[in-house]
This record gives C-alpha cells, sequence and structure tokens, in this order.
C-alpha cells in the first residue's frame, strides 16, 4: 500500500477547506469528546474499533472501521487506549510505518512504568512517529469549551514534522499547544494528570501547624486561663473569637513567609560573592511556592474580614454593650473621650483596610490571566514593591492593634504573651533584614552580583579582596 510520508501535509490549511481525515483508536468518553470537537472544527473523523458493529454512542457525522480500515484512511492516528492493551497494534506495524500516532494515555500512578507509555509505544513501532499529546486535558474540557477549561496542551516528539502537525491539530481546536521537546519529557507529562496539588502541599502543611499551634495557644489562653482563675466558662469564644484571632495571625505569617525565602537567597548570595551557585533545595522549594503561600494568606484575610463583619451581630457583644449602657445609665455616668484612643482605633482599621485592599491587588495580579497581560517589570513591582508595602501595612495594623498592651504585663495569662505578639516575630524580622538589605552599600553589592560580577577570592585580614572578576 502506498503511504504518504508525514511532511507531505501541509502545517496549515484553509479555512474554507475541508480539514483532513483523523482517525481515532478506542471509543470511550475521551476518543468520542476528541471527536466531536474535532466534527465541530470540520474535521473528518473515524473511528478504529475492534467490534466495529457494537460500538454506539458515537457522535454523528464520524464512521467506524476496523482497527486496519480505519489506520488506512489516515496520517494522523489518535490512540486512545490504554498501555495494557497496545498488543493490537502489532498486526498494524507495516500499515502504521510513516504515519504519525498521537498518545493520549495517562498511568494510574506515579511512575507506574520505567519507560513512558510514549517511549515504550515508540519502542512498539519503530516505523510510527510517535508524539504524546492530550493527556493533561479531561473530556469534560473538550465538551464544555475552552473558556470553562485549561487550554494548554503538553506536546512532545521525537519527529518535528510530526510534532508541528499534531500542535497544529491543537490550535485548530481552539486550544494553546506547548513545545516540552522529545519523548523524553513524556514522562513527565504523563505524571503531572497525576499530582496532587503538588506546589500546594508546603502552604497547606504551614497553615495547618498555623493553625493548630495557635488555636491551641488561644484556647490556653482565653479559655483553660479564665475558668482555671475565676471558674468562668468561655468555651463560647471556639465560635468565632479564637478563630478571628487564628485567621489574620496564620495571613500575616504567610505573607511573611512569602517574601522570607528572597531575603534568605539574598544573604546567601551576599555570603558566597556569586549569582552561580545553587541554592538548597529546600530554599529552591520555598520560592516555587510563594505563589501558592499568598494566595493561602489571602484566603485566611477573607475569612478574617468576614468574622470581623458578624462581631456587631454577636449576642455576647450585644449583650456586653446593652449591660454597659444600662450599668452607666444607673450609675448616671459616662466615659470622657479620648482623643488618642480614637486615633490608634482610626489607624488600626485604616491600616487593615489599605493592607486587604493591596492584599486583593497581589491575589488578582498573581492569577494567570491578569499576569500574562503584564510585562516582567510590571509584575515585579507589583508582587515585590507593593508586596512589601502591603506586609508593612498589616504588621503595623497588628501593631496598632495592640497599642499600649504590646507588652504590658497585664496582657500576661500564665507568663505567655498575646498571640498577636508572636505573629509579629517573622513579619519584623522579614522587614529589618530587607530595610538592611537595601541601604546603598548593600544594595549595590547585591545588585552587581545579580548582574553576574563574581568574588572570586577570599578576603585578606585587612577585609580587601586581593581578585576580582567581571563578567
Amino acid at each position: 500500500m502506498e503511504k504518504t510520508s508525514t511532511g507531505a501535509f501541509p502545517s496549515t490549511m484553509n479555512s474554507s477547506e475541508k480539514q483532513e481525515t483523523v482517525c481515532i483508536f478506542g471509543t470511550g468518553d475521551f476518543g468520542r469528546s476528541l471527536a466531536l470537537r474535532m466534527l465541530q472544527c470540520d474535521y473528518s473523523i473515524v473511528f478504529g474499533s475492534r467490534n466495529p458493529q457494537k460500538s454506539s454512542l458515537l457522535p454523528n457525522g464520524a464512521a467506524v472501521l476496523s482497527y486496519l480500515e480505519a489506520a488506512q484512511k489516515s496520517d494522523i492516528i489518535i490512540l486512545a487506549v490504554h498501555r495494557e492493551h497496545y498488543d493490537f497494534l502489532k498486526e498494524l506495524t507495516e500499515v502504521l510505518k510513516g504515519k504519525i500516532l498521537v498518545d493520549i494515555s495517562n498511568n494510574l500512578k506515579i511512575d507506574q512504568y520505567l519507560e513512558s507509555n510514549a517511549e515504550y509505544l515508540a519502542q512498539l513501532l519503530p516505523g510510527a512517529h510517535v508524539v504524546k499529546a492530550f493527556n493533561t486535558i479531561s473530556a469534560w474540557a473538550l465538551q464544555s469549551g475552552a473558556l470553562d477549561a485549561n487550554r494548554q496542551v503538553f506536546v512532545c516528539g521525537n519527529d518535528s514534522k510530526a510534532k508541528q502537525r499534531v500542535m497544529d491539530v491543537v490550535r485548530t481546536l481552539g486550544l494553546t499547544p506547548l513545545d516540552q521537546g522529545s519523548l523524553l519529557a513524556a514522562k513527565e507529562i504523563e505524571n503531572y494528570p497525576l499530582q496532587l496539588f503538588p506546589m500546594w502541599k508546603l502552604p497547606f502543611y504551614l497553615s495547618a501547624i498555623l493553625c493548630v499551634f495557635f488555636f491551641c495557644y488561644c484556647v490556653i489562653r482565653d479559655v483553660l486561663y479564665p475558668y482555671a482563675n475565676g471558674n468562668q466558662d468561655s468555651t463560647f469564644r471556639l465560635a468565632i473569637s479564637i478563630p478571628n484571632r487564628i485567621f489574620p495571625i496564620a495571613a500575616l505569617t504567610l505573607l511573611a513567609l512569602v517574601y522570607l525565602p528572597g531575603v534568605i537567597a539574598a544573604i546567601l548570595q551576599l555570603y558566597r560573592g556569586t549569582k552561580y551557585r545553587r541554592f538548597p533545595d529546600w530554599l529552591d522549594q520555598w520560592m516555587l511556592c510563594r505563589k501558592q503561600l499568598g494566595l493561602v494568606a489571602l484566603g485566611f484575610a477573607f475569612l478574617h474580614v468576614l468574622y470581623t463583619l458578624v462581631i456587631p451581630i454577636r449576642y455576647y457583644v450585644r449583650w456586653t454593650l446593652k449591660n454597659r449602657t444600662i450599668t452607666q445609665a444607673l450609675a448616671k455616668t459616662d466615659d470622657p473621650f479620648s482623643t488618642t484612643t480614637a486615633w490608634l482605633n482610626d489607624s488600626y482599621i485604616a491600616l487593615g483596610i489599605l493592607g486587604f485592599f493591596l492584599f486583593v491587588l497581589l491575589g488578582i495580579t498573581s492569577l494567570p490571566s491578569v499576569s500574562n497581560m503584564v510585562n516582567w517589570r510590571e509584575f515585579r513591582f507589583v508582587q515585590s514593591k507593593l508586596g512589601y508595602l502591603t506586609l508593612i501595612l498589616c504588621t503595623a495594623h497588628t501593631m496598632v492593634y495592640g497599642g499600649k498592651k504590646f507588652l504590658s504585663p497585664s496582657s500576661l495569662r500564665w507568663y505567655l504573651p498575646s498571640a498577636y505578639v508572636i505573629a509579629l516575630i517573622i513579619p519584623c524580622t522579614v522587614l529589618v533584614i530587607k530595610f538592611i538589605l537595601i541601604l546603598p552599600c548593600i544594595d549595590k553589592t547585591l545588585t552587581r552580583i545579580r548582574q553576574g560580577w563574581e568574588r572570586t577570592s577570599k578576603p585578606t585580614s585587612n577585609g580587601q579582596y586581593l581578585k576580582q572578576n567581571s563578567i
């Protein structure tokens, strides 16, 4: 049988012409969804099935033939079957020679096999041009449209022309192809859909640790202490009061942890005198998940705002206010107006509002749809300059909240300070170190290092360097 090489087909086609025929092996959910999407884009679809007569629920306009007959109809064959069922392909070795074989399979476990499914397929059919694609997108995404799901499709393959043909098909379907190189990348692409929030694990673990620690800390101070010293039942604070202390503390701490790895990296670069040495693995992982840390922190900030808004309707607050008003009315007394207290209260609220506004702005600009619309300098300005301003405002909001009670002995319970005092340790540390790093004498050296300058010799006893290298 005469075969056409992959290079004989044009990489793009006129939209007014009928697109070429595409063959799909497999009539499962994904195969049917992909076929429906292709039919909507004017492709001719032919299914290959082991039982053509029993195949049902196929899209209107698609033909169904045996594997051999279907493979002869197209130069692009999409393999929508699991690896365990690849054996039937051995009988089609001659028919598939020179054709583009698109592997869309995934495994049940990460690194289930020594080699990727695509590499195994290339070994099984050395005459075919194997391309890995479509495995990171779901059948639901194909049916619901690109606007309602992830549009990115990872593509890899050893034959550049075959890979380009598949990428053209991806674009025609309204999706975005991402070239990942050769089939060596196939294993990573196959593992990608099996990963469960890989970049969110550290933020979630840190959030859980912070919440558990400060919950226990607040229970000791606000529930156990009143009961032990005055037999006072304060368990009602577990519902609103204590969570509304934990949420802002977690938000502020996580926000500080977003910028702490950058500070540590700057210190390491200054100490080493070069930017060409790798950071420790733990620091690399920490820096990679800063976006997720910030988004989790923003979530806690939102919870703090919501819990604060319900304070006026709480029974405890209404009872306290009513009881205090009646007591003052009966005693014919009132509290004198304090300008200092008014200033502190208004400043505390204003700092919180401004900090939360910038917090939301940071979260919005981290979204891909927004970050793709700004250049690197604009993105860096928002995430770095405004990010540190957000940290300053939120830290000041917490400090003003404490006011004169910051380290007052009367605020100690069992020698334990208020929880917000502990929450200020990491943010204040980050801000102090950052202030030191932006001093001209230090910032100048750090900027030179990041531009490629290296300190290649050790300092002498008088602190001078014998040799310097400028790149």
